[in-house]
This record gives C-alpha cells, structure tokens and sequence, in this order.
C-alpha cells in the first residue's frame, strides 16, 4: 500500500519533466549552502529531544543527554522503515535503557504527532493569503489532516483533562469487547497510555509543547531557506513555510520508507505555484529531501553501534508482543476495582 502511494505520487511529480535538466539542475547546485542547512536542522532536533523530555517528566524525568541519541534513532528508524516504525523503536529503547513503559511513551510520542500536525496546518493558514492557488488535491490534504490533527488533539485533552471519566470509559469496553485472557494486559496498557497524556492536564505544557513545536519546525524551514541558495531561484521564507507544512502533513500518508514520492510530489506543486521551474523545483526538493533524509539518518546508526543495538531490536521494537509483555498482571475481576484506578488525577484541564 505504502510504495503504490509513494510510486503515484513521484509518477504524479515527475510527469512531463525532462529528467536531463533536473539532473543538470543537481548537478551546478552550490553545495555548501547544505551545511549551515544541516546544522540548523540539528538543532530543531535538539529541540525536538527537549520537547519530548518536556513530556516524560510526569512518568519519569530524563536528562536531554539521555533523550538526545534516543530521539535521533528513532528518527533514523523512521527513515528506513515504513509507517514511522521509528517512533516504537524510540518508545522499545527507552523502555529498555530507563525502565519507561512503552505505551506511556507512545501516548507522548501521539502527543508529539499531534502537535506537529498542529503546526504544519498554522504555516499553511499563515502562508495561504500570498498563494496565488493550491491545486485542489493539496487543498484536499490540508482539509483532511485539519480534521484528523484537530479531532484527536480535542479527543487526548478530553482524556487528560477527564481521566476518571476515560478510565470508565476503556474499562467498560475491555471488559465486555476482549476475551478474558486479553483484558488484564489491555488496562494495564490503556492505563500506562493514560499517564502518558500526563502533560495535557496543564494549560501551561500545552502552550510550552506548542511554542517548542513553532520553534522546532520554524528551524527546519530555515534549513529549506539555506538549501533554497543552493539553487537558481528566491521565493519568501512564507512559501518555504507553506510548502514546509504541505510535504509534512502530506508525509502523514502510507508511503515507502523515507517518505518517498509523498515528500517530494507536493514539494515540487507548491513551488511551480510560486513560478519556480518544474526542472529546478525537482532538483531542489529531491536534494532537500536527501539533505534531511542522510544526516539524521547517519547519526542515528552511529548511537545505535553506541548504545549497542542491533537489526533485531529493531523487529522486536515494532512487534505487539513487546507491548504485551510490559504487563504481568492478574486476570482481571469485574466486580473489583483496578488498583491505581482509584486515584485519578484531579478533573479539569488547570
């Protein structure tokens, strides 16, 4: 499914180009401007370790410095393996090193996602008044991911606003919906997910996750800006953002590993919109892709010989039963109560 979205979407790009001249293009490009590009990037994902340090701290607070490798091997994981498959290898690693429960660091993870999803949809309404007009599948893009970031940011601050009322909730339909063998593991991973969404109950980490998301993304499209000199063409920094937020809300897509086709194809639209030359627009966004896609992924195979990791932590990292084993728990009794359960965090978001 994922390289037939990837094999349209590259057809879709490249449709009518004269791959010479792309070539060309790449070819005279001055390469020098991929430094500073990829320096900047290093820093947003430093950031991007913060940030999620940012959202351990109700589970377990972590240094930056034991963050930092973890985050840039999972996003070499994403990298090379399909469906973000990164982001469990992040969660099975940390779990592994620091004792922290896989689920509570998928829930952070989501929590990460949705935020991110959140600040590709500000550029693109930031950008949307100097475009002279979208084709309507982008724009069909843009409509799709606004519901679906929007719904699931307004469903996990139900939940952590409301944790009484969310664990009546998935307690109730664990225990009617999945055999009994399965039930015990069930809450105990519904309820690690549940702490979590730990940092969703302050209106003050909500608004710090927000702002460090603006600043970790505002650093990635000044890398697209740096890589921008590299070529024969100038457009705003608001385009750059808009075409910043397209390729990454689109990259929330099936795709082969490495976001193939769907990274590129809408890199290559929004920049023919601002009267860039397809051939050069081509060249551009298949180096910028590459200048994102190498360097992170570089690292992140140095840390994994660092922290010892081999190929086969990478298959247990995105099995199930990984999960499941995190929870050794009783059969569950419907007529007690779970223990923990009974303590629920305040109601209320403040």
């Amino acid at each position: 499914m994922g390289a037939a979205i990837s094999a349209l979407f590259i057809i879709y790009a490249l449709r009518g180009l004269d791959l010479g001249h792309v070539w060309a293009d790449i070819q005279t490009a001055n390469y020098w401007w991929i430094i500073p590009g990829v320096l900047t990037y290093f820093v947003g994902v430093w950031f991007r370790a913060w940030r999620w340090h940012y959202l351990l701290r109700p589970i377990k607070p972590l240094p930056v410095s034991t963050i930092w490798p973890v985050t840039v091997i999972g996003y070499m994981g994403n990298n090379i393996y399909p469906f973000r498959a990164g982001e469990l290898l992040r969660a099975y690693i940390l779990r592994r090193q620091e004792g922290v429960s896989m689920s509570a660091s998928i829930a952070t993870i989501l929590v990460e996602r949705i935020f991110d999803g959140l600040v590709m949809l500000l550029f693109v309404f930031v950008a949307l008044p100097i475009v002279p007009g979208l084709p309507d599948w982008l724009r069909q893009i843009v409509i799709l991911a606004s519901l679906a970031f929007f719904g699931a940011l307004i469903v996990f601050l139900v939940m952590a606003a409301r944790p009484a009322t969310s664990r009546t909730i998935y307690r109730r339909a664990i225990l009617r919906f999945l055999p009994i063998p399965l039930q015990a593991k069930a809450l105990g991973l519904a309820d690690r997910f549940m702490e979590g969404l730990g940092s969703l109950t302050s209106l003050r980490d909500i608004l710090m996750v927000f702002f460090t998301s603006i600043i970790i993304w505002l650093l990635e499209t000044v890398k697209y800006w740096f890589v921008m000199f590299a070529f024969d063409f100038t457009v705003s920094f608001f385009a750059l953002m808009l075409m910043n937020g397209v390729v990454n809300l689109a990259t929330t897509l099936p795709s082969a590993p490495g976001y193939i086709g769907t990274f590129d194809g809408p890199g290559i639209e929004v920049l023919k919109v601002f009267g860039v030359a397809p051939t050069v627009a081509a060249a551009y966004t298949l180096v910028l892709h590459a200048a994102l896609w190498l360097p992170i992924t570089a690292l992140g195979l140095y840390y994994m010989v660092v922290e010892s990791l081999t190929w086969r932590d990478f298959g247990q990292a995105v099995t199930s039963g990984q999960l499941a084993k995190e929870v050794n728990v009783p059969p569950v009794d419907p007529a007690q109560p779970r223990p923990g359960l009974e303590k629920s965090p305040p109601e209320g978001l403040l």
